[in-house]
């Protein structure tokens, strides 16, 4: 079989829907909207949990967070699976390449250039130059904040460009008759919010789209929204004034994303590969970009941090209207076996895309509803609790993953305009997405809604049943569906 290359983008903390094609206000990404354009953009994925290592870690399993085990961001290296992405794609004959961000169980030994990791503050080390080691340095006095005057140093030092510069570096040494799997991992938008001129300049904070509804949405959420308003609050006073500036920088580093992707495929074009490659898009899950006042993620399952960018173009996929089907990250390995036409290994528990794209027919509700899952366990802590956590209370350093926002256990069900979480407690919640965006009316209780919440619970009730892990394997023959469809 003649197996395309693969590029593989993921962005890290990109919210869904933040650019031009999928109706933003602002014009953050022409050059990946014109791409992406020529096949399927999905317009209702979702990620498996709202932070970073478990979510990837899924895109490398194919399997939600209570299988793999990995369900906080310190958690990797206690990852349970079966055959992996890497597993499959170096079977088949590929050339591993990675240039980025890592926050998941593999290691550098597992690929074949590893041009990593670069984290939200630095780059690799050892590969550093004298003024890229004074901009990391910069990068981190910025302790995770909004930069309020244009980043003082060149483009080049950004690590958008140089992960590109690796990632085209790797490409090149490739022998033209072998297939590569090339994953451009970019740290950002992720805090700190910070970029270079023109881009700080690029997008006038009065004129970003207004937010879904600030600080007091949430004091209206209660829990673990209201304790990490508090917090930080506490710790750096009035920052949510910067709202706008914070918004527009966000918007400016997803515009030099942008262009660094155009130059990367510039190059996959001139070197005679482009029309062979598979291209995928995604995101490991979203920022709040001020909505309820918080920055960052953290607390609870708002749309914002579970829907995600998800896109898929290159040789086989059609182009298509933007589909309105529930799609996971989850679905991307499985996807990948069924376009190279191997089998999807045991254990993986998301659901192959191929024939969506393919424009093959489907069973009609399978891709009807979405599932997520929150949470590294126990009980949940009150609003009102101080716990013991990785950072002090004090100062102005603060991380939005702790023991407070990631305690206990809540699960998600999407399905129409529906959105239904449960937690470990038995609260529920029930939003109207159409008519409530900002997720503020629960309408858990409302007997007017007594049918759609019983219809909710049993579709989340399968997914549950679902995700219940069929490894390990032993002596009994599993039963399996093509393209992991049930």
């Amino acid at each position: 079989m003649n197996r395309p290359n693969i590029v593989l983008i993921m962005t890290d903390q990109q919210r869904a829907g933040w650019t031009a094609a999928s109706g933003f206000a602002l014009d953050t990404m022409p050059f990946l909207d014109e791409l992406m354009g020529t096949g399927v953009r999905f317009e209702r994925a979702y990620t498996t949990s709202p932070l970073c290592v478990p979510a990837r870690v899924s895109l490398l399993t194919g399997r939600y967070p209570s299988a793999h085990r990995v369900r906080q961001n310190s958690a990797a290296k206690h990852v349970l699976r079966g055959a992996d992405l890497v597993d499959v794609l170096r079977d088949a004959g590929y050339a591993l390449h990675l240039a980025g961000k890592t926050h998941f169980h593999r290691q550098p030994a597992d690929f074949d250039t590893y041009a990593a990791p670069y984290w939200h503050d630095r780059g690799p080390a050892a590969a550093a130059t004298p003024e890229e080691t004074r901009f990391e340095e910069w990068l981190a006095s910025l302790d995770h904040s909004v930069s309020h005057e244009p980043t003082p140093f060149p483009l080049e030092r950004q690590l958008p460009y140089r992960i590109v510069s690796d990632a085209m570096s790797a490409i090149d040494e490739t022998p033209a008759d072998r297939p590569f799997f090339s994953w451009l991992s970019f740290p950002e938008p992720h805090n700190p919010y910070q970029v270079p001129e023109p881009y700080f300049s690029l997008f006038d904070p009065d004129q970003v789209p207004d937010r879904l509804i600030g600080p007091e949405g949430a004091e209206l959420k209660g829990g673990m929204y209201t304790w990490l308003r508090r917090l930080i609050e506490e710790k750096r006073p009035g920052y949510d004034a910067e709202w706008r500036r914070y918004r527009a920088n966000y918007c400016g580093m997803l515009r030099l994303i942008d262009d660094q992707l155009r130059r990367f495929f510039t190059h996959l074009r001139e070197s005679g590969r482009e029309a062979d490659t598979l291209v995928f898009f995604v995101a490991d899950h979203g920022d709040y970009t001020g909505d309820y006042g918080l920055q960052r993620k953290g607390a609870g399952m708002a749309e914002c941090l579970m829907r995600i960018p998800f896109a898929v173009t290159g040789p086989g996929v059609r182009a298509m209207a933007d589909q309105s089907d529930f799609v996971s990250l989850a679905d991307l390995f499985p996807t990948v076996c069924d376009a190279l036409d191997v089998e999807i290994p045991p254990g993986v528990q998301g659901r192959s895309l191929w024939p969506l794209l393919t424009g093959a027919p489907c069973p009609a509700g399978e891709f009807a509803t979405a599932y997520g899952e929150r949470g590294f366990g126990g009980l949940s802590y009150d609003v009102d609790e101080r716990p013991p956590l990785h950072f002090p209370y004090e100062g102005r350093t603060f991380d939005e993953l702790n023991t407070v926002t990631q305690s206990g256990t809540t699960v998600m069900l999407r399905r129409d305009r529906w959105k239904l979480l449960l937690d470990e407690r038995g609260t529920g919640e029930l939003y109207d997405l159409d008519a409530d965006p900002a997720e503020l009316d629960n309408r858990y209780d409302d007997p007017a809604l007594a049918d759609v919440r019983a219809g909710l619970t049993t579709d989340l009730a399968r997914w549950m049943i679902r995700v219940r892990d069929d490894l390990p394997e032993a002596v009994y023959t599993l039963k399996r569906t093509p393209h992991n469809w049930r």
